[in-house]
Order: structure tokens, then C-alpha cells, then sequence
């Protein structure tokens, strides 16, 4: 490829802001949580027929792939979350369940999912710990006997710790499941209560500490930072007491607000006060990284950190490149031999599908033909680090020349730092990572599109 980006009409929005402070000032503010690129929706009436097709395919064995299951049932919704689905009961919970099973068996059994294994499965949600142990146990037997797996397939249950006692924990490890994700969130008592949470600092960190002292499996935390009442010292007690509750791994996110979210209402109406500001959440993101840096914890990404070797994050990972992912469940997402698809999000309408033995297909979506590219990009900053040899290799040519223009005004702002075929995040670029990586698909998609209409003309 001979030919450069030409970045002379790009905006600050794309090259980021010259500042004495980028990793405070380089952009306004996080826009999404994740990066991705746009795919062509496929019409209505042909998406069932499409997906069912692409289920009769097998699989390309060299493409790594993973296994989603979705929850959504939660016993309150958090002030912060976006995601909110279905207020559990357990009428609901029983019913969903029975379709579900029916779901993940009919799944099974098709030519895509027989032709290769899984490498990861991860039960997301919502809250699947709001399932009984009984469902636990099922859910997890039934996966490990309908699916190929691989032999060291990380299978992760997602929830929270109020009211996850023995029994559901010994039915989730009878089952099969492997690794356990819990959303902390924060560890200070006025901090959680403001958000919904449901347990106090001292019961959250006790049942931590006995779960991560079994050693039966790695225990997982998220913490989030920018929430109400959430000032810097109380975020350096959260790492604090991370360390203190001994866990395995932690992801440390920063609070993306996004319109519908309960705490955007209940801070304008002055019941709640406003969370921190970008420049604030940068400070708590360096603390952070340099806290983790001083105690010698293994980064495993941009924000996750593994105290342990067990530890190994395997579905996050994959699910940000090239792997495939088959959605289970209402309002799960994934991709397909392809195809980009999210089931319907609305219960009534998965139930009646899983009872018509139909694809709840809410959208379906064929994916653009740089696809690989985009995952490679969204992965590539995920990690920290752009490879020249890994985008030669997705996509047939010199791409990490083609961008360099772009990359040297951002290492002029203090975002990255490029070393002969290496494009490295400064403490400043892994802020502002997702940022990057949404910023560099767009302009690649951009100039395709504009190549593709100066053709057509």
C-alpha cells in the first residue's frame, strides 16, 4: 500500500486535543463502552431464514469461538446500569429457564456448533446468580453435555454476592463452571447504597475472602470509577480493599453515562449528586495503573489485572477479536459464519419463539467485509499495543503504514508512542483506548466508503 492517510481535514474529534494533560483533556469524554464497526442490517423477513442457514454451515476450525448465555433477570437495577431487562421472579426465572434449556439443546445439536469446540462460555446477564442452585447445576451439566468444548474451556458464571451462599457456589462448581465474575462495583458502603447495591462493605468483603481462600476457582471483581459519592480517596480504599479480599483478577471500568440510565434522573432531580467528570476519572484510572504497577499485578489487558496465573480472562479476550460467539437466550449477542445477530430482548416474544422452535432473532446483520480488521483494531487496543505484522495479516496489506499519519499526530499529542512496527498506548492512549480504536475504524470505514462511491462514479 502506497498510498497514506491524508489527515489534514480530520477534527480533534479523530486526532485527539494538543494538551499539557491528554490523558485528562485528549477528548472530550467516552462515548461508548465498546468499539466496534457498522454492518449492513439484512431485511426482516429474510433473517431467520439466514441465521438458520448459517447454523447448517460448519464452522471454519481456525476461527476460535465462544459461547454466550444470557440472564435477564435482576433483583433491583442498579442506578448506573443500562442494561436492565426483567425484574427476577421466580415464576419468570423457571420459565425462562425451561426455554432456555430448550434453546441451548436445539442449538446443539446444529452442523456449526457439532463442527468445531468452544473455548469459552460465559453466563452474562442481568444477574444469573439470581438462579437457584438446582437451575445452576443443570445449567451447567447441560452445557458441558450438549457442546464440544475444549479440554481447558473457561466456563464463567457472572452475579453478585448477596445472597450467593454454599450451596450455590457447590452446585455452580458440580456443574462444571469454572470461574466466577462478581460486580463489586465499590467496596464503600455509601457508595453502593447510592448505586443500588444490596450489601454492605463488611458482608461484601467477608464472603470474597472465603470464596477466593477455597482455591477452587478463580474469583473475579469488577470495580467502577466515577460513581456518585465516589471521591479519590474512597477509589484508592476500593483498591485497597481489592487487595484485601484476596480475588484472583479485577477489572477496573470507568463509568460510561448513557442516556436511560436511573442515576441521569435522580441526578437532575438533585436526589443524587453528579458523578465525576472525565478529567477526575482519568485521575482515578492513573492511580489506578500505578497502584496495580506498585503491587506487582499481572495486566492482562488495558483494564484488567490477574493476581493469580489462574486467572486468565479467556472470554473477554476473545469475544474483542475474530471469534465467533453463539448467542443462548433473550437479548444475547454474537456472530455467526458471518452473520452479526441479537436476539429479541423482549421475554414474551423469545418465549414463543423458543416454543415455535424459531430463532428469536430481534436483528441480523451481515458483517462488513473489513470485519477482521475492525476486531483486529478493537482487540489491538485492548491490549495496548497495535502490531504491523498482525494488521498485514488481516488485511493483506500494509495497513499500520496506510494509518501512520494518523498514529504520528497522535503520538504528537501524547497518545501513543510508535517504535518500529509496535504502536504502543502511553498511560494517556489506554484511557482513552476505546476512543482510539472507535476513532481509527472510523476513519478506515470512512475512506473505504468514499473509495467505493469515486468507483461507482
Amino acid at each position: 500500500m502506497k498510498n497514506k492517510l491524508n489527515i489534514k481535514h480530520f477534527n480533534e474529534d479523530i486526532t485527539g486535543i494538543s494538551t499539557p494533560s491528554p490523558l485528562q483533556f485528549a477528548f472530550c469524554r467516552k462515548k461508548s463502552a465498546h468499539a466496534g464497526g457498522r454492518a449492513a442490517v439484512i431485511p426482516k423477513e429474510e433473517q431467520i431464514s439466514r441465521f438458520e442457514q448459517a447454523l447448517k454451515r460448519p464452522a471454519d476450525k481456525a476461527q476460535q469461538r465462544c459461547l454466550y448465555i444470557h440472564i435477564p433477570f435482576c433483583r433491583v437495577r442498579c442506578t448506573y446500569c443500562n442494561f436492565f431487562q426483567h425484574a427476577a421472579s421466580k415464576t419468570m426465572i423457571a420459565d425462562y429457564f425451561a426455554a432456555l434449556l430448550k434453546e441451548i439443546k436445539w442449538k446443539a445439536q446444529q452442523p456449526w456448533t457439532q463442527s468445531a469446540p468452544f473455548q469459552a462460555v460465559y453466563v452474562g446477564g442481568g444477574t444469573p446468580t439470581d438462579l437457584s442452585a438446582e437451575q445452576l447445576l443443570i445449567l451447567g451439566k447441560t452445557v458441558r453435555s450438549y457442546f464440544p468444548l475444549t479440554p481447558d474451556c473457561e466456563i464463567t458464571l457472572e452475579g453478585r454476592i448477596n445472597r450467593f451462599d454454599d450451596r450455590l457456589f457447590e452446585n455452580a462448581l458440580e456443574g462444571g463452571f469454572n470461574r466466577f465474575s462478581f460486580g463489586v462495583q465499590s467496596f464503600n458502603t455509601k457508595v453502593r447504597r447510592s448505586a443500588k447495591r444490596l450489601d454492605d462493605r463488611e458482608p461484601l468483603m467477608s464472603r470474597l475472602q472465603e470464596l477466593s481462600a477455597l482455591n477452587a476457582t478463580p474469583i473475579v471483581i469488577d470495580l467502577l470509577y466515577g460513581l456518585p459519592y465516589q471521591t479519590m480517596d474512597i477509589w484508592k480504599q476500593d483498591l485497597e480493599d481489592f487487595l484485601e479480599s484476596g480475588v484472583h483478577g479485577v477489572d477496573l471500568y470507568q463509568l460510561v453515562e448513557l442516556g436511560g440510565m436511573p442515576m441521569q434522573s435522580m441526578v437532575e432531580k438533585g436526589t443524587l449528586p453528579a458523578p465525576a467528570d472525565t478529567a477526575a476519572k482519568a485521575k482515578m484510572f492513573e492511580y489506578g495503573v500505578h497502584f496495580m504497577r506498585k503491587h506487582h499485578i499481572k495486566r492482562l489487558s488495558v483494564g484488567h489485572w490477574a493476581t493469580s496465573n489462574r486467572e486468565r480472562s479467556i472470554y473477554n479476550s476473545l469475544a474483542k477479536t475474530t471469534a465467533a460467539v453463539l448467542p443462548l437466550g433473550c437479548g444475547a449477542g454474537g456472530n455467526v459464519n458471518g452473520l452479526a445477530v441479537m436476539q429479541d430482548r423482549t421475554l414474551e416474544n423469545y418465549l414463543k419463539s423458543i416454543e415455535r422452535q424459531q430463532h428469536s432473532v430481534a436483528m441480523l446483520s451481515l458483517q462488513s467485509a473489513d470485519s477482521a480488521v475492525h476486531k483486529e483494531i478493537t482487540a489491538a487496543f485492548d491490549r495496548g499495543v497495535v502490531s504491523r505484522a498482525a494488521l498485514l495479516q488481516v488485511s493483506g496489506s500494509d495497513l499500520f503504514e496506510y494509518c501512520l499519519p494518523l498514529f504520528e499526530e497522535w503520538q504528537s499529542k501524547g497518545l501513543v508512542e510508535i517504535q518500529q512496527d509496535y504502536l504502543t498506548l502511553t498511560l494517556a492512549g489506554q484511557f482513552w483506548a476505546v476512543t482510539l480504536a472507535q476513532n481509527l475504524i472510523t476513519v478506515l470505514s470512512n475512506n473505504t466508503n468514499n473509495k467505493q462511491q469515486h468507483a461507482a462514479a
